[in-house]
């Protein structure tokens, strides 16, 4: 049997166990009459699946062939928020359905980043009356990976221009409530990959045009720069931590090298992407054993430094 009749048979006999499943399902046994995992043929046929909105697949499949998954991902986020596919009453959802595509574009459709990842998307008011877009992340983006995560908060940017927003202006006390929720993170939730200094956590919330939010996704609370106005909860924001951390400051380069295709001003990043280029002469590395004081007792060291 050669490749291609492998794949004939594995396709016939896949459409052949989905008729019996449907004819099964037809008796009225099951909580739904149809099964619940839909049959999708390719990227395009998952992310119109997973996320919708309905016809947006052969969209997927037109752009691809003459754009990559990130000019798709920007493209199809401008059309959506414009009514191309079917006009959305408000605003919000519009963007909020723009972005969740986007990101299932991104990341072929495969995670649950753009269902779980996303909680929601607002059009809130900073304090000198303007408007800005916020965006309500979850601990489930960080299936989506950093680069994902990265381009989903310059794709909420390029989404926010798109309606004419405001950036977002962020208070003092946002800022260094950040600062406490990212080092809370690390050290009683999860190890970071990338753990960023107080200072870059500050430029960049600084500097990022939209609200970077979420619900509170741990138990744990900050013990500092509570009951804000603008931020809903006390709790540790896991989602809004991991998309600005992993995200955002770690794939800085990533971002700096797909800013031009949005027509975006993230210029600020370039301090970040320099990180590590700087060569010096006769560097001295050390063994570090840094990694040792988590390890558990009993549990075998496969490595020294």
């Amino acid at each position: 049997m050669n490749i291609e009749d492998y794949f004939y048979n594995l396709q016939k006999d896949v459409e052949k166990a989905y008729r019996i499943s449907k004819k099964a399902r037809k008796k009225g046994l099951d909580p739904v009459l149809e099964p619940e995992i839909p049959l999708a043929e390719d990227m395009a046929a998952r992310v119109e699946g997973l996320v919708g909105p309905k016809g947006v697949a052969s969209k997927i499949r037109e752009l691809l062939k003459d754009h990559d998954k990130e000019e798709v991902a920007i493209i199809l986020a401008r059309e959506i928020v414009k009514g191309k596919f079917g006009e959305v009453n408000k605003v919000e959802k519009a963007c909020e359905q723009a972005l969740r595509t986007s990101l299932a574009v991104l990341t072929e459709g495969i995670v649950a980043a753009p269902i779980e990842g996303i909680v929601k998307v607002k059009i809130k008011k900073n304090f000198d009356g303007s408007k800005y877009l916020a965006v309500y992340f979850a601990g489930p983006i960080r299936s989506a990976g950093g680069s994902a995560q990265a381009l989903a908060v310059l794709i909420a940017d390029y989404i926010r221009t798109n309606l004419g927003l405001d950036r977002y202006k962020p208070t003092q006390e946002e800022i260094e409530r950040f600062v406490e929720e990212v080092e809370l993170y690390n050290s009683e939730a999860a190890r970071l990959q990338y753990l960023p200094s107080p200072e870059e956590i500050r430029i960049a919330i600084s500097n990022i045009p939209v609200e970077i939010t979420g619900e509170g996704t741990e138990k744990i609370e900050v013990s500092g720069y509570r009951d804000l106005e603008r931020i809903e909860t006390n709790q540790l924001r896991g989602g809004a931590v991991l998309v600005l951390a992993e995200g955002v400051l770690q794939k800085a380069p990533k971002i700096m090298k797909h800013m031009k295709k949005f027509n975006l001003r993230w210029e600020w990043l370039q301090q970040f992407t320099n990180k590590g280029t700087e060569t010096e002469e006769n560097v001295n590395i050390e063994p570090s054993y840094k990694y040792r004081k988590d390890l558990v007792a009993g549990r075998p060291v496969i490595s020294y430094p």
